[in-house]
């Protein structure tokens, strides 16, 4: 008998946007593992702190934060080892995850070299998406509306093809492409109906019209969402 690798999404970071399901696991869990950026104390780790009980093992997958598909193969190999050798002695880990796993999520690196070996369990989590729409106040999509999730690295042809085929979208991952993300929506003449969330649910939150927006970056939890289907959907007046 093997353990089983549990991928828990703990939401976009308010401890109380866990599921129950989340909760128990983590409060029962004797191994967790989670992210963490070199030098930087682990934002998954901190959703989730006061549920982790005294004595639990931590294995901290510290990584650079690249652009590549695959980032820091070496380091993901290394974690998988390591949650492979906790797996095989019959013990179950919990891996922490920001957001939901499968939604840009690192722990699909390790879902993905252990899953053939071992039992694995993806556990939803709330996504940043929700969590910045519920947040604005104005939905994302209605009835045949198509939504469009878009990485804010994306070169500006991309962006712009993306953006023309949708009826909604919200880009992500903003960060330092704010700027020319910003003067992109103005040339397509939708900077009026952007809106701009950064930390969603986090008591340092951030609600604004992109438009009225101040700063020339952005954080890298920071979104912003455009609507342009039928609906008379309006972003509120004040943030």
């Amino acid at each position: 008998m093997t353990g089983t690798l549990y991928g828990v999404g703990l939401g976009p970071g308010d401890p109380e946007l866990l599921t129950l399901k989340a909760h128990r696991l983590i409060c029962s869990a004797k191994t967790i593992a989670y992210p963490a950026a070199i030098g930087v104390p682990s934002f998954a780790r901190h959703i989730a702190s006061q549920y982790i009980a005294e004595g639990t093992i931590e294995i901290p997958i510290e990584m650079p934060m690249k652009v590549e598909r695959f980032p820091a193969k070496e380091i993901y190999d290394q974690a998988a080892a390591t949650i492979a050798a906790k797996l095989e002695s019959g013990e179950d880990v919990v891996v922490l995850c920001e957001g939901d796993p499968f939604l840009y999520g690192s722990f699909m690196y390790l879902y993905e070299r252990l899953q053939g070996d071992f039992p694995c369990e993806v556990v939803p989590g709330v996504s940043s998406i929700n969590a910045c729409a519920a947040a604005l106040g104005r939905p994302l999509a209605a009835r045949n509306d198509v939504l469009t999730i878009i990485p804010g690295p994306s070169d500006n042809d991309k962006l712009t093809r993306m953006i023309e085929q949708t009826d909604a979208f919200v880009i992500m991952k903003v960060g330092r492409h704010l700027p020319r993300v910003k003067a992109l929506l103005e040339e397509l003449g939708l900077l009026g109906a952007a809106g701009y969330v950064e930390r969603a649910t986090l008591p340092e939150m951030v609600v604004t019209r992109l438009a009225d927006y101040p700063n020339e970056t952005a954080p890298y939890f920071s979104m912003i969402i455009v609507y342009k289907g039928e609906e008379a959907w309006t972003l509120p007046r004040q943030s």
